[in-house]
């Protein structure tokens, strides 16, 4: 097929989703691992926080709004929003690491996580094909396309930071 590298052919798509499956199975494990590691370190933190620095940066980055978040999120839909979280950008990081640092069983994580990685394969192959069709098309339609989206993008961030500022400030 033009267009595509020829490996991709020899190996055959199924290899690259075992490639992507691994990869996501690796990363939201170590994420895990990371927040189970975090909540046993902070009793170490709580006595010594000079001691262990390292330590404190990573608490602080899991025990901050945005996991205050994450543990809402686990909490309001409960083992469902494990592999749904995979279908967001930066939510599905804090998810599992709040899930980790809850202590929830690793058996019964890692069974409701396999969900969600297969999710993850499917989207980023979904998003692989529509680029792999613009690209076909044209390039400038994927060019324009990319730009579109980042644009919207940035739109979105600086319209939700006003909002947040509007409601702070008090009038």
């Amino acid at each position: 097929m033009a267009g595509i590298p020829g490996f991709i052919d020899d190996l055959g798509w199924w290899a690259i989703a075992i490639f992507l499956f691994g990869v996501v199975f690796v990363r939201t494990q170590a994420t895990y691992f990371a927040g189970r590691w975090v909540r046993g370190g902070t009793t170490k933190l709580a006595a010594e926080p000079d001691k262990h620095p390292r330590l404190a940066k990573v608490s602080r980055r899991l025990t901050g709004p945005n996991m205050v978040k994450a543990e809402a999120f686990l909490d309001r839909w409960g083992f469902i929003g494990i592999p749904l979280s995979f279908l967001t950008l930066g939510l599905q990081t804090l998810v599992n690491a709040a899930a980790g640092y809850s202590r929830m069983r690793w058996d019964l994580y890692t069974l409701i996580m396999l969900p969600g990685c297969l999710l993850w394969v499917g989207a980023y192959f979904a998003v692989g094909a529509s680029v792999a069709g613009l690209w076909k098309v044209s390039p400038w339609l994927l060019v324009g396309t990319v730009a579109l989206v980042v644009v919207v993008a940035w739109l979105a961030v600086r319209l939700r930071r006003s909002a947040d500022s509007d409601v702070r400030t008090p009038r």
